[in-house]
């Protein structure tokens, strides 16, 4: 079956699209992968754009000591993808860069087919410099990052319109990189006209543009100087943004643009909606909590399970409600496969045998400080005495810093030094270079799912979803999604008080131990099928609802397919809406 003619594009600097190719980082590109994948099982007619990232993010490689090093994740589009019947041009610095796109496609359950574009300008006619512009994902300074942007968001929609002539698109931002698309059809509804953009043209724009943001820090937004931004840009794009009274506090900032010019906005999760709505007052936000998409995250003894009870489960994520009817031995029996195959990647990958029997805790996230991966190794004779008369403990890590992250480089080699201090008393492995491969084995072998961010700094959070459709509870922090998904004993437990009364971040490792001691490792050991009620919840309740299936469809119902319906002005806007 061929693609629909799109209606939703879809933008990402980032899409995780299969274990092969190395165009994401981690959270961002996996929800994006995840959303399109969904989109195909939905038979939506939308289209992805992404930049082609020939040298990846990295590749991870850490020696006996939790030291970093890093080298390039290379592939080449050619090997295995088409490329795209149109080439585009974008303004750089002056100069005309040429940028053709490589085409992979989504197949969804139905057969559906959502095509992806991979921007890349390795071409002869480029200069050097310009053909390493869609090469590193998240690398470079300030000015590259600039000039990937103008490529994925410039470029992208100069493509789409190549290739879709005629075609009137609703353009899904996934947050701030690909904002200067906004900049694109401002300029097209002006086309040759040296006039000031009106309010009519500002809201003509913002019809036809949807924004997603993610991230609850301010300096996680990017922004650029408006010296460089109007070297890059150019004379008649930096004057849109003069017309237009764009700019935030003299500077480009991407997702004040989109915010400017977008007519449905959205946070990631109900309470990143609080987060941001306090970040851009003014700015009428709504809350679609992120998913990820179910066959793509759970293990094949999980699939098999499903597929014997559950056989709609693949085409309608809503049927993993009828979990709960799953006899807790098969279960049981499932995790453990699963368990077991996690066990043998630790074996290959690092030689170290652990015990199939112990208790295990699984945590992976991007390394840096505000996730506090070394919670857990507060008080290590605590942890040590609550293994030595609770239970046995074991604690499978990944994830990776990024390049100049020193702090985040730091967590990791302080994760090495407890796991050398605690020696065979609580057996800690941390396994390089996370990727999807990797994550769906450890979400899915765990005994129990891990997450301690500083609270409010979790947006969503995926990866206790990905371990929930394998029936692996979770243990987090109440922040981000699992506000809405923790039912405390239920679903899963809650660290660091609850919704009404949360407690000062400094007393999360003690509650963490105390939950561990008194509650989880007592259940786990001394009431094995009560466990197990815990791991088939987690499967009903939340997995069939943190999922892409979910989310997409209300995308569709509220943004997507919907008469474009225009907010109030936040005050003190002259021109936009």
């Amino acid at each position: 079956m061929s693609a629909a003619t799109p209606r939703v594009a879809y933008f990402s600097m980032e899409i995780a699209l299969e274990q092969a190719l190395p165009t994401y980082s981690g959270g961002l590109g996996v929800l994006a992968g995840d959303t399109l994948r969904s989109a195909a099982d939905l038979a939506l007619p939308v289209v992805g754009v992404t930049l082609a990232h020939r040298r990846g993010y990295f590749r991870q490689h850490l020696d006996s000591h939790g030291n970093q090093s890093e080298s390039p994740a290379e592939w080449f589009p050619e090997n295995s993808l088409l490329e795209a019947p149109a080439r585009v041009t974008v303004q750089v610095e002056g100069r005309e860069v040429q940028v053709r796109a490589w085409r992979y496609t989504v197949r969804g359950v139905s057969h559906h087919e959502v095509p992806v574009y991979l921007l890349d300008t390795n071409l002869p006619e480029n200069s050097e410099v310009d053909r390493a512009l869609t090469d590193t994902l998240y690398g470079g300074d300030p000015r590259y990052r600039l000039c990937q942007e103008v490529v994925l968001g410039m470029g992208g929609a100069a493509l789409l319109a190549q290739l879709y002539p005629a075609v009137s698109l609703q353009h899904h931002i996934n947050e701030g990189h690909a904002s200067l698309l906004i900049l694109s059809l401002l300029g097209r509804r002006l086309g040759g006209e040296q006039r000031t953009p009106t309010v009519a043209d500002i809201e003509a724009v913002a019809r036809q543009c949807i924004f997603t943001t993610h991230t609850p820090v301010p300096a996680g937004h990017d922004s650029f100087p408006a010296e460089l931004a109007r070297a890059v840009l150019g004379a008649r794009i930096a004057g849109l943004l003069d017309a237009a009274e764009l700019w935030s506090d003299g500077k480009l900032n991407m997702t004040y643009l989109a915010l400017r010019c977008s007519r449905f906005i959205n946070a990631v999760a109900h309470r990143h909606k609080e987060v941001s709505q306090e970040m851009f007052p003014g700015f009428p936000m709504t809350a679609v909590t992120n998913g990820v998409h179910a066959v793509t995250w759970t293990a094949n003894p999980m699939r098999e399970l499903f597929d014997k009870f559950i056989p709609e489960w693949r085409r309608d994520s809503f049927f993993l409600r009828h979990a709960c009817t799953i006899p807790l031995d098969e279960v049981r029996e499932a995790h453990g496969r699963a368990k077991r195959d996690l066990i043998d990647e630790v074996v290959q990958r690092t030689g170290v045998q652990l015990d199939p029997k112990a208790f295990t805790i699984g945590f992976a996230r991007r390394a840096t400080p505000y996730k506090r991966a070394d919670l857990l190794f507060t008080n290590l004779e605590r942890l040590r005495a609550i293994a030595k008369h609770t239970g046995p403990l074991q604690v499978v890590y990944g994830g990776k810093a990024h390049p100049r992250d020193g702090s985040g480089r730091d967590i990791i080699k302080r994760i090495f030094e407890a796991s050398r201090e605690l020696g065979a008393a609580v057996r800690v492995v941390y396994l390089e270079n996370y990727d999807m491969s990797l994550g769906r084995v450890l979400t899915s072998g765990c005994d129990i799912w891990l997450n301690n961010p500083i609270p409010p700094l979790e947006a969503s959070g995926t990866s206790g979803m990905k371990a929930a459709l394998n029936g692996v509870p979770s243990f987090s922090v109440l922040d981000g999604w699992w506000i809405e998904g923790c039912h405390e004993g239920t679903t899963g437990w809650g660290i660091g008080g609850d919704r009404e009364n949360p407690r000062d971040p400094s007393g999360d490792a003690t509650d963490l131990y105390d939950k561990l001691e008194r509650i989880i490792l007592p259940m786990f050991y001394g009431l094995p099928y009560r466990y197990a009620e815990v791991m088939r919840n987690a499967i009903a309740v939340n997995g069939s609802y943190f999922n892409t299936q979910r989310m997409v469809l209300q995308y569709a119902y509220n943004a997507y397919f919907v008469e474009p319906a225009m907010a109030p002005a936040p005050e003190g806007a002259a021109v936009a809406r």
